[in-house]
Formats: C-alpha cells, structure tokens, sequence
C-alpha cells in the first residue's frame, strides 16, 4: 500500500467510524486495533480485553479480526459469542476484575454502511482523548501481519457469554412485583439493531405484555436510520396507537440510546426522559446526586434540577464528557440530547435497556400512564418545545462555515436578541425566556446539526430557519 493510499484514521466523539468497504476495511481495522493492543498491553501486559459486535455488515468478523490482532500484542481476549448491545459490553469489562479494557464494534446510530470501533477503560466507560490520542499515535500505516493458517495462534483468544449475565443484573435492578402487578402492554422497536430480543424477553420476564418489531437479522436495517427519533420512530408510534398499547419503546444500533412513544402516539423525547428518570430516581427511590447534561440538551433539565434541589452540570456534546464527571463522583444520572442516558451506580455508561426497565418501572409504581407522566413533568417545569435539523451540505459550505464560525456573533437571531454566545461546543446562541439555537457541526458525517428550543414551536421553525442561513452563509 502506498502512503498515498493510507486511509487517515481519526477518533472522533465516540470512536472511530467510517463507511464499510470504503475507509472501514480489515487492513484499516487491524491497524486500528494494532495501535489499541500496543498501548493497552504498554501499560497492562498481559491484561484481559472484552471485545463486542453489534448487527452490522460483517460486524462479528470485523470483531474477531479485531480479537486476533490484539490478542498478538500478548493480551487475554474474550470475544462475546453473540451481538449484544454496547451497554453489556462496558458492563461485562466493569465487573470483570481483571478486564483492562473492551473493544465494541460498532457504528451506534450512524446509517446502516458504516461500522465504527470503540474502546473502553477498565470501569467501562468510554476512553478520553488523550486515550485515544496516544492509539491514533501508534496506528501505522500498514496492517500487522496475520498468523499463518493453521497455526497455534490463528485464534488466539477466547469466546464466552456475556448477555446471560448481564440481562440478569438489569432484571435484578428494578422491583419485579409491582411492575408484574402493573400489567403494562408496551411495543418495543429496536430497528434491527442490538437490542433486538434482548429488551423484549426481559420485559416479558418481567410481566409485561410485549409486542416487538424490527427484531430479524437485517445488516441493511430494512432501509431504517437505527436512530430512536422522528421520523425513524414512526412505525412503533403507529404500532402503538394501533394496538393501544400502554407505551413505546425504541432503541438504536447498539442500544445505548432511547426514545419513547406515549399511549396517545406522542413522541418523549430523550430530554423528558432524562426529566423522568432524574425524577423516579430522586423522588420514588430516594437517591440523591448532580444531573449531568450535554450543551445540546433541554432546559426542561435545569428547571427540574432548581424543583428537585439538585445541581445541574452541563458539558460539551457526547457522552465522554458526561463520563469525565461521573469519574468526579457525585453523579445521579447523565444524560444527552440523542438518547444516551447513564447511571453510573450501575456503569458509567448508557444503557437504553435500562432505561426502558427504569420507565416501565416508574409507569408502574406511581400508576400512571407515560404521557401522564410527562404532563406531570411539565406541570413542575413548565413546556418547552425543541428540535433538531441534521443540515446536509456539501463539504465546501462545511469549510465555509467551520472557518466563519468562531467570528459569529449576530445581535439577534430570529428577531430575539441574543444574550450570551457560548462556543464550548459549536456555537450556541442563549436568547431571552430559555430559548437558544445551537449550531454543531458532525464529527462523523457531512453534515452540521442545528438544535433550537423555545416556548412555542412556532419560535423553534424560525431559530431553526435562522439557523440554517447561519450555517450556509445566506446571513453572513
């Protein structure tokens, strides 16, 4: 290969991820995980890595390469023996005592061609930038040379269960008596991803009455975005209302991400949930603890924090930020705008299964329905209306925009006047009564993410318009 020829690998907020066939190969894998195995085994020789896959192309291959090559630097490797969301890959590497680290293989919510690589530290939570830094140091610019067939060393790692044991701690984790009591009827949509079956059994173990969809083998996702937002979540909200189910539940390609559908087909978004989750923890169990957020997440969140008496802490986007608080202590729950909700009392990590299990549970005990709940959320922390608009363009009006953004600073947006820019993450514009816009280009896809949130939807349609001549230099 010639060095023209290198694929440039680079980590960006969660891993590395790129188009299968294209810059995701076994060459550019194996120098991935080359690079991985090198520093892991500097600093631990001999040290047990966990590696998990999820249901993409070719993903349980790509994890045994990926087993192979790190196996050579002299690590013990587990491979799990099944796809298993990235939740029970950080589980098994946290509660495994000798464990150093895991590797999931793995794009999340990305689009069905792409696959991704992620590393995990010894609590299972997701590796810092200096990390990641140090392996994108050593990758080379060509691939290890493989054992010869045939060899001692062609396989040279084992294959275990890790689902068993971690489905059975999340059961263990929420009160199995009043949510069989409760007889909920809920749909489960994993969108052919990771958390296909698994969710469902675990519900149906617990009582509930269980209707699942998306949930066969399908590399493609059946033409679904595997992400747990409108309008991938349409089906389920239809599957709901149709069979008058009690609620929905929907998680993403690798089922660290949640988003749900009430009784009456309405979308609860991933920052009601945060809301709810915060709320059945602190008022229903009693525990006690900072609410962690990223910048792209709701106020609904700091309302709730000032009604429950709790700090709210907010970080850049992406869930390693969250983490690097929770390694702080003092953590009740964190959580993101696109669904990545965690607990760090169970892993420092999101876990959309549990999630879905802390939802059910609180459904159950207060005996209310979850849009009932979410009027009672908002009856505490008054409405919010946001949304999101993943802003496709071409790569010229990205540069454009990415060298003009630290010089933004209109005095309004959308006839409001703007506060206080705050450029921690994109740059995100803070406008009188709650209301901003946040402009955040993708570290992973050719596009640039515009948030908005307001009081009134019709507020949020002109941000997110205003937004959008922002990015593609119409305002400028």
């Amino acid at each position: 290969m010639s060095p023209q020829a290198v694929p440039e690998i680079r980590f960006g907020t969660d891993g590395w991820r790129a188009v299968i066939g294209d810059d995701f190969t076994y060459d550019s894998l194996r120098r991935v995980a080359d690079a991985t195995g090198r520093v892991l085994a500097a600093e631990h020789p001999g040290g047990r890595v966990i590696v998990g896959y999820d249901t993409r192309f070719q993903a349980h291959a790509f994890a045994a390469a990926a087993a192979e090559t790190l196996a050579a630097h002299g690590l013990e490797v587990v491979l799990g023996d099944a796809y298993m969301p990235t939740p029970a890959l950080c589980w098994s590497v946290a509660r495994d005592e000798r464990a150093i680290g895991g590797v999931m293989l793995t794009a999340s919510h990305n689009p069905a061609p792409y696959l991704g690589f992620k590393i995990r530290m010894a609590d299972g939570g997701a590796s810092p930038v200096e990390f990641t830094d140090r392996v994108e140091a050593e990758i080379l610019p060509e691939p290890p040379a493989r054992p010869a067939r045939g060899s001692s060393a062609e396989r040279p790692y084992a294959v275990a269960d890790l689902m068993s044991p971690y489905l059975e701690s999340l059961a263990g984790m929420v009160d199995r008596e009043i949510i069989e009591a409760a007889k909920l009827r809920i749909v489960v949509d994993p969108l052919y991803g990771a958390g296909q079956t698994y969710l469902a059994e675990l519900l149906r173990e617990l009582g509930v009455d269980v209707k699942e969809m998306h949930a066969l083998p399908n590399p493609g996702f059946g033409g679904l975005h595997p992400e747990p937002i409108p309008p991938h979540i349409d089906l389920a909200r239809d599957a709901v209302v149709a069979a008058e189910r009690d609620a929905g539940f929907v998680t993403d390609g690798d089922a660290d991400r949640i988003g749900a559908i009430d009784e009456h087909g309405g979308f609860v978004s991933p920052h009601k949930i945060i809301c709810l989750i915060a709320r059945h923890l602190a008022e229903d169990r009693g525990e006690r603890g900072r609410i962690v957020k990223t910048l792209s997440t709701s106020v609904l969140v700091d309302r709730l924090g000032i009604a429950l008496g709790l700090p709210v802490t907010t970080t850049p986007v992406g869930f390693k930020w969250i983490y690097a608080e929770m390694l702080k202590g003092d953590v009740l729950v964190g959580g993101e705008e696109s669904g990545g909700i965690g607990i760090p009392g169970h892993v420092r990590e999101r876990d959309g299964l549990l999630m879905c299990l802390l939802l059910v549970e609180m459904m159950a005990q207060r005996r209310r329905t979850l849009g009932e709940l979410v009027q009672d959320l908002f009856a505490l922390t008054g409405p919010m209306d946001y949304l999101r608009h993943d802003l496709s363009i071409d790569p010229d009006t990205k540069a454009a925009f990415l060298e003009r953004a630290p010089d933004l600073a209109p005095a309004e947006v959308a006839g409001l006047p703007v506060r206080e820019i705050v450029r921690d993450d994109g740059v995100k514009f803070l406008l009188p009564d709650d209301a901003w816009l946040l402009l955040r280009p993708s570290g992973t896809e050719p596009l640039v993410r515009v948030y908005a949130e307001a009081s009134s939807a019709g507020v949020v349609d002109d941000l997110l318009a205003a937004g959008k001549a922002l990015v593609t230099g119409e305002e400028a």
